[in-house]
């Protein structure tokens, strides 16, 4: 990757307020000099401009709109066109397939008012990986124009539900951040919840009922290899990494209670952390691995909690009416997402880690499961409809509480979670 000029344009986007107006921008297909350049050129552009359409934060011009047409990669846009439509941003590019067979993807963000390039950027890849290269324009132009670091080359795990209500056949499966390229990594035989990322994106923990004895596997997801990191006479809930990948933390089933524990991942040693008459569940390290966020009903309903990884430190945070469930910390590390249950609706809301400055997000018949996307601006959640034909589907909802999105997916689909940024 290269970049080719740093900026000094004028062109912002202030995300930091509110729901900020969307700003316009034209993303005209890439150039191509041969069939297969111009088809491959045509379909990177439609992924960088559906990504930053879900976003909520542009506003993509119609093509049909465009005055000047783009057909010369090395020459710079005649920018009185541009703003003639009310482009403020302008996106060329051009695609090669190289001789080797490998695929060049290169591109300018075009500053249209200030007549400046703010941003250029080369790719090379195999020709398979080209949705990626899309994504990774996506995010670079995001956080050219924002500031923030964009979340589109990231992927989601989840479980997948087909078959009757009371019959459900579940098996976990992956896929982009808008849902493309899915594939199933299990096959429905066994029960399978809670999939987790690991903080390189290339393995997930899971917990797997295989011979009706609930396991806590670790899988590679490009090898497909499987590896049981525990085996537990009782239930055992959500395991989740540590930030740096050498623990996992989850919670186990003891008579009526269930306590949270840390595995080191290379000893298999266990570590007790939560020891009440009580169901210690729904651990969540803070980015910084210091901190861990659990949910309790030690105090008669289920509330939040945060303590020092140890253990130590135990203290509440939600002190709001109803329960409070499945906390989750930002990847920013300055909110914790959660599901909230109150007046026969389930909320999905956020809280900063001291408790104060709780807001909700959306509201539902059943929404549950909150994760971050890897910029910690949008959180994704499952929505359950009512029924016998109702079932858990996907959502997405901006950290403002507006821009709510279904994701499609080709059953119901649940528990989801959301991968860092890919490398």
């Amino acid at each position: 990757m290269l970049v080719t000029a740093p900026a000094h344009a004028v062109l912002e986007l202030d995300i930091t307020q509110g729901q900020p107006q969307p700003l316009p921008i034209a993303l005209p297909s890439f150039v191509g000099a041969t069939p297969d350049a111009q088809k491959y050129g045509a379909d990177i552009a439609q992924v960088v401009t559906a990504d930053l359409e879900r976003s909520a934060l542009f506003r993509s011009i119609p093509q049909s709109a465009f005055i000047e047409q783009i057909s010369n990669f090395d020459q710079p846009p005649r920018f009185g066109d541009w703003r003639i439509i009310q482009a403020q941003a302008l996106v060329t590019g051009r695609s090669t397939v190289l001789p080797d067979g490998r695929l060049q993807a290169e591109f300018r963000l075009w500053d249209v008012f200030a007549q400046q390039q703010m941003l250029g950027l080369q790719f090379v890849t195999t020709p398979r990986n080209w949705r990626r290269i899309g994504h990774m324009i996506a995010d670079a132009i995001y956080e050219r124009l924002t500031g923030e670091k964009g979340y589109f080359d990231s992927r989601v795990v989840f479980v997948d539900e087909s078959g009757r209500k009371d019959r459900r056949v579940k098996k976990l499966a992956i896929m982009d951040q808008d849902g493309a390229n899915l594939r199933y990594l299990t096959d429905g035989n066994d029960l399978v919840l809670t999939p987790r990322f690991s903080p390189n994106a290339q393995e997930i923990t899971y917990v797997s009922y295989a011979g009706g004895q609930p396991r806590v596997y670790l899988l590679n997801i490009e090898t497909n290899q499987r590896e049981i990191v525990g085996v537990f006479p009782n239930m055992a809930f959500a395991p989740r990494f540590s930030p740096d990948g050498q623990r996992i933390v989850l919670s186990l089933q003891e008579g009526g209670n269930s306590h949270i524990y840390a595995m080191d991942l290379r000893s298999k040693q266990v570590q007790q952390i939560t020891n009440t008459n009580a169901i210690d569940t729904g651990p969540s390290y803070s980015p910084d691995g210091s901190q861990i966020v659990f949910e309790s009903d030690r105090e008669g309903t289920q509330q939040i909690y945060v303590m020092n990884a140890d253990g130590s430190g135990q203290r509440r945070i939600s002190f709001g009416q109803g329960r409070y469930s499945t906390p989750v910390w930002s990847p920013r590390g300055d909110l914790i997402a959660f599901t909230k249950q109150m007046s026969g609706k389930f909320l999905i809301g956020v809280m900063r880690p001291d408790g104060s400055g709780e807001r909700i997000l959306t509201e539902g018949y059943h929404n549950e499961g909150p994760t971050w996307a890897p910029n910690g601006r949008v959180l994704m959640f499952f929505r359950e409809s009512q029924g016998e034909g109702g079932g858990p589907k996907i959502w997405t909802v901006d950290l403002t509480g507006y821009n709510e999105l279904q994701l499609q997916t080709p059953s119901f689909a649940s528990d989801p979670a959301w991968s860092p940024l890919l490398k």
